[in-house]
């Protein structure tokens, strides 16, 4: 092993170290604000909510899975690898932020698009990150790890620690998870991302906030994702 790999090793367990943590006192109050906002809501329309978000999850992964160039690293080290996804990101950030700013000012019909114009923008990424790191998204294995992530990155304290218990135990975990908690996996990316999305709607300032939501968004997403393959690349530390 080399000492890059090292490096990365030490990168990782500090990124494990900082998603352990607590979140911040208005994180924690405005979780259990939602909390309580969801209680009220009808258990129908949860349902109608559930179905819909997992739709068009479905539909996006079959698009990303379609559309995503394979054999793209083949031979890269992981050195390499991470050079490429930070490259990704950065692209991907950029598409983000103009389709935020575009559906941002765009009023209230527009900014409603902007839910699944970006959910789909973060899973083709997914999808990409995947490749370079050399995992087959034909593998519906590897597909339900990407919903994995995605949940990592936007979900509150208690699901996050799960989630990251799951990808870290995943070769084991993997026997038993047959299907994404659909219900879980909506409910917290909307918690999650429920105000910057509410201030988009705003006139006046919905173009910069829906620019700068979505660039923070997709930047959050990009550093998730590679910190998880990296994980899952150097299960125990490198030896010089």
């Amino acid at each position: 092993m080399n000492e890059y790999e090292l490096k990365v090793y030490e990168e990782v367990e500090e990124w494990k170290r900082k998603l352990n943590r607590r979140s911040g006192m208005m994180n924690r109050i405005s979780k259990k604000a939602q909390m309580k906002f969801n209680e009220w809501i009808p258990e129908k329309v949860h349902e109608v909510m559930t179905e819909s978000i997992k739709g068009m999850v479905k539909a996006t992964l079959f698009g990303s899975k379609v559309t995503t160039k394979k054999g793209q690293a083949k031979g890269l080290s992981l050195l390499e690898r991470d050079e490429l996804v930070r490259r990704k990101i950065s692209t991907y950030q950029k598409t983000a932020i103009v389709e935020g700013a575009g559906t941002g000012a765009g009023g209230i019909l527009l900014g409603l698009a902007d839910f699944p114009l970006l959910l789909t923008i973060k899973m083709k990424f997914l999808f990409e990150a995947a490749e370079v790191y050399g995992f087959n998204t034909n593998q519906y294995e590897e597909r339900l790890f990407v919903l994995h992530i995605f949940q990592l990155a936007f979900s509150s304290d208690e699901i996050r620690r799960s989630t990251l218990y799951e990808i870290e135990n995943w070769e084991e975990r993997k026997q038993v998870l047959v299907e994404m908690d659909w219900r879980k996996f909506q409910q917290e990316y909307r918690d999650y991302i429920d105000l910057a999305k509410m201030l988009q709607l705003v006139p006046g300032i919905g173009a910069f906030v829906g620019a700068y939501a979505n660039n923070n968004l997709m930047k959050h997403l990009g550093e998730t994702a590679m910190n998880v393959y990296r994980l899952r690349l150097l299960q125990k530390a490198p030896e010089l």
